[in-house]
C-alpha cells in the first residue's frame, strides 16, 4: 500500500543528482497505526527523545517525526504522524517490523499512572489537570540510550549535542527511506571510533572512553538490563561500569525504558527546578529528592509535570559558557 500520509514524494532522478545523493530510490514502507485507549500525547512522549535541534537522528518536518535508529533487526527510520485518536506510522529498512511493532511503547503505551496522586501539592494537580495526557515513552533501544547519555555528563548541551550530530554523522550508517533531510542512526560498533574522530567531535577522554569501553560489553548490558525488573536493579546495572554513576544511570531507564520514578541527581539544573516550582526557592539535591518523596513511584512524572509547567527559576547570570579544550 502506497503513503497517504502527506509525506514528501520521493525525488525526481535530476532532484536526486541535484540533492547528490546516490543511494537508489527507497522502497515502499511497511506501515501501521496505533490507537491508544485512551488520551495520550504522543507527540511530547516521542518529542523528548531528540538530541538536539539538530540530530540526525530525529527531526520534526511538516508535523512529522522522523526517526532514524539501529534496532535489533537492523537499521529502520520510522516516519509518524500523530493525529487526534490514531498515530500512523511508516517504516524503511531491515528493521522496520520491529520500530513499528515498539510505536506504542515509544508513544507511552507502557507507561501506567495507576498510584499516581497529584493532590499532594496543589501545583502538581493544577499542572496534571491541565496534561492528563501525559505519558512517559520509551525506545528500548538500552546501549543507543546509555551512550547518548554518557554523551551529556558534566558538559552544556549544546557541547553535548554538537558532539552527538558529529559522531552520528561521521561515523552512523545513512538512515533508509526519503528522509526530509540525511539523516543518520548511531553507529554499530561504537568501541571502534578512533580516539581521534571523538576529539574532532569534542567529546572528552572521559566520555569517550566510557562509551568505549562500555561497547565492549553491550551484550551483557542489554541483555542484563533487560532482564532486570525494577529501577534499582537497571542502576546497579548501568553503575556497574566504570565513568557511569548516578544522573546517567537514571538518564538511561528515562529514556530507554520510560521509567516513571527515575530522578537524574546530580543534573546541573534539575534540583533548583524543581525546588523553584515546589517551595518557590532552590534547593539542592537532597532537598530534591526530600520534597519528591510524596510521589515515590511516579517521581520522574512529577518532574515531567514540572517541565511542562513552565515554573522556571528566573536567571541570575549568563549561561554557563562552554568549553572547547580541542587544538586549534
Amino acid at each position: 500500500m502506497t503513503m497517504r500520509m502527506g509525506m514528501p514524494r520521493h525525488p525526481s532522478a535530476r532532484e536526486s543528482s541535484r540533492m547528490r545523493d546516490p543511494r537508489p530510490a527507497p522502497e515502499r514502507p511497511i506501515e501501521t497505526e496505533y490507537r491508544p485507549r485512551h488520551p495520550i500525547d504522543a507527540h511530547r512522549a516521542i518529542a523528548v527523545q531528540q538530541r538536539g535541534a539538530h540530530d540526525p537522528a530525529q527531526l520534526t518536518e511538516a508535523g512529522i517525526i522522523w526517526r532514524a535508529s539501529r534496532t535489533p533487526a537492523g537499521i529502520a527510520t520510522l516516519a509518524i504522524r500523530v493525529e487526534r485518536t490514531r498515530v500512523r506510522g511508516a517504516a524503511w529498512g531491515p528493521g522496520a517490523e520491529w520500530a513499528l511493532e515498539q510505536l506504542p511503547r515509544l508513544c507511552g503505551a507502557d507507561d501506567d499512572p495507576t498510584g499516581f496522586d497529584p493532590s499532594h501539592h496543589a501545583f502538581v494537580a493544577d499542572v496534571h489537570h491541565r496534561h492528563r495526557d501525559l505519558r512517559l515513552g520509551r525506545t528500548d533501544l538500552i546501549f543507543d540510550a546509555l551512550a547518548s547519555a554518557i554523551f551529556e555528563q558534566k558538559v552544556t548541551g549544546l557541547q553535548a549535542f554538537g558532539a552527538w550530530r558529529m559522531i552520528l554523522t561521521w561515523c552512523g550508517e545513512r538512515a533508509p527511506g526519503p528522509t526530509p533531510r540525511p539523516m543518520f542512526a548511531p553507529p554499530a560498533d561504537w568501541h571502534l571510533i578512533p580516539s581521534w574522530t571523538w576529539h574532532r567531535a569534542g567529546l572528552e577522554p572521559p566520555q569517550s572512553q566510557t562509551i568505549t569501553a562500555a561497547a565492549r560489553r553491550r551484550g551483557s548490558i542489554e541483555r542484563a538490563a533487560a532482564a532486570a525488573s525494577t529501577g534499582a536493579e537497571r542502576d546497579a546495572v548501568f553503575m556497574s561500569l566504570p565513568g557511569v554513576g548516578v544522573w546517567t544511570s537514571a538518564e538511561t531507564r528515562i529514556r530507554a525504558f520510560g521509567d516513571p520514578d527515575a530522578v537524574s541527581v546530580a543534573d546541573y539544573h534539575l534540583a533548583h527546578q524543581v525546588g523553584y516550582a515546589l517551595t518557590g526557592h532552590r534547593v539542592d539535591d537532597d532537598g530534591m529528592v526530600e520534597l519528591l518523596e510524596l510521589w515515590r513511584g511516579h517521581r520522574q512524572r512529577v518532574i515531567r509535570l514540572i517541565m511542562l509547567s513552565g515554573a522556571f527559576e528566573p536567571r541570575r547570570g549568563p549561561r554557563l559558557a562552554p568549553e572547547d579544550h580541542r587544538a586549534r
